[in-house]
């Protein structure tokens, strides 16, 4: 939603920023022709993409600041040598996470990339949506806690490589309440993007701070709705945000609760986007702290919610949060018709409907959240077929998630009757590890250590028993 101007004087919100580099490489084709020409590009190298007319023009009026990974790859393929920003597309960095609206301070876009068709990355559920319904007041300036003045050491993580720039290392001392909300919005952009690479333990520890700043900037009330309307946001996609990294990190008390503030804050609001949202994560805890009727439940509930949101993808990813609860019903038939439900549904492809929150769900991840399922009924050695297609399709730039698939076909493989190639596989999500810190994905190598002790004689298991103790240590 566009933001007003506090005072008279204040700078207008700027129009989308025309991409008058891509234009010149449109030359003299029509849309529709360069369309099909992108269309074709990505057949030649196994991506599939719904590119139309109007997707061409969006990226050129500058309403698409950074296409999604598999348009980044397709137009790269089609002029070979050549970056994003030669292309006239703005750093990924500088929109993850972003909405779909104006920012004054920023280069003039509407600045969220594009959801992915293959989008390889992003466990991190994120989802700007509403906070505190009815938010009113006549502060223009507030005097709120800073979002933290911690730097790298709040990662607490000796052996992680964490950047020097730390989501929660911008003070927010006195702020308006615009300059308040964009603060939120810059911490939400910068978990996102650490978690990606570092997962949720070092994160979590500190998460709450801007959480509480969003909420003392809610409490001191706007004047403007359409910044209260950005508080409420940001606020809302924040608690998101911090539940996940406490699913992650093994906290589950804390995980339910803020989800279950994110949902009662979206049925406030009447925000069905964010309810289903709040429902999608609150089925993947139910699963993962073994309450899979309840998994089912909110699965069910979410789809009920997002069947009117036009978004097959997210569709599609509800239909594996079902699946996942069924299998731990032990349910076989029934998962599997909800896991050909979602791979129909993913078929579909993209649409602009896709939640901003979704751009981790591509195909490693459908292929990883398959191998969970497949792994719950028992059926190890199918689980491994899915968990290695997950761990080949991840980008790599996504650390955490090759650590969390890699985990997971460690476990199958051992379960399977196939100790060294577990061990090997176990290994490398060891390695990982020294640049992630999850707890999740730890107590699953740690499951598998269990598994594998009958075969320590064996030379490949021995050292990776050897090394799991040490990391341990």
């Amino acid at each position: 939603m566009t933001s007003s101007p506090l005072s008279p004087d204040a700078p207008a919100p700027r129009s989308p920023r025309p991409n008058l580099a891509f234009r010149r490489l449109r030359g003299r084709r029509s849309p529709g022709e360069f369309a099909a020409a992108v269309r074709r590009a990505a057949r030649d190298i196994g991506e599939c993409v719904s590119c139309d007319a109007r997707y061409i023009g969006r990226v050129e009026s500058g309403a698409i600041r950074c296409p999604n990974y598999a348009y980044e790859r397709v137009f790269l393929h089609m002029f070979p040598g050549r970056t994003l920003t030669d292309l006239g597309f703005a750093p990924r960095a500088s929109v993850r996470g972003r909405s779909a609206r104006p920012d004054s301070e920023g280069p003039g876009e509407p600045g969220r990339p594009e959801v992915p068709e293959h989008t390889h990355h992003e466990e991190s559920d994120v989802r700007r949506r509403a906070f505190m319904a009815g938010m009113t007041g006549s502060t223009a300036t507030v005097a709120v806690t800073t979002l933290s003045p911690f730097g790298a050491q709040a990662f607490g993580a000796p052996h992680a490589a964490v950047p020097e720039d730390s989501p929660f290392d911008r003070p927010l001392d006195r702020h308006s309440a615009r300059s308040g909300a964009r603060a939120v919005e810059d911490a939400i952009l910068r978990i996102r993007l650490h978690d990606d690479r570092f997962g949720a333990d070092g994160l979590y520890r500190r998460a709450a701070e801007p959480l509480r700043t969003a909420f003392e900037l809610l409490d001191a009330g706007t004047a403007q709705r359409d910044i209260a309307d950005r508080l409420q946001a940001g606020a809302g996609e924040l608690a998101i945000s911090v539940g996940w990294l406490a699913h992650d990190s093994g906290r589950f008390d804390d995980a339910r609760s803020h989800y279950a503030e994110a949902l009662a804050t979206a049925r406030m609001t009447g925000d069905e986007a964010l309810e289903a949202h709040a429902f999608c994560n609150t089925a993947f805890l139910a699963r993962d702290a073994g309450r899979p009727r309840e998994a089912v439940r909110a699965a069910q509930a979410a789809m009920r919610v997002a069947a009117p949101l036009g978004s097959p993808r997210l569709l599609s990813l509800l239909a594996l949060r079902e699946a996942g609860g069924w299998a731990g019903l032990g349910d076989r038939s029934t998962c599997e018709r909800s896991l050909a439900q979602a791979q129909a549904l993913f078929a579909r492809g993209p649409s602009d409907a896709d939640p901003e929150w979704m751009t981790f769900y591509g195909e490693a991840e459908l292929e990883g959240l398959e191998a969970q399922c497949w792994s719950a009924l028992g059926s190890w050695h199918r689980a491994a077929q899915h968990a290695r297609r997950a761990v080949a399709l991840q980008d790599p730039h996504f650390t955490r998630n090759i650590a969390l698939y890699t985990a997971e076909l460690a476990d199958d493989l051992a379960r399977a009757g196939r100790p060294d190639e577990a061990a090997s596989a176990g290994s490398r999500a060891l390695s990982l590890l020294r640049d992630v810190r999850s707890s999740r994905i730890e107590g699953m190598l740690g499951a598998t250590a269990r598994v594998l002790l009958p075969h320590r004689r064996s030379g490949g298991v021995s050292g990776f028993l050897e090394e799991h103790a040490m990391s341990r240590r």
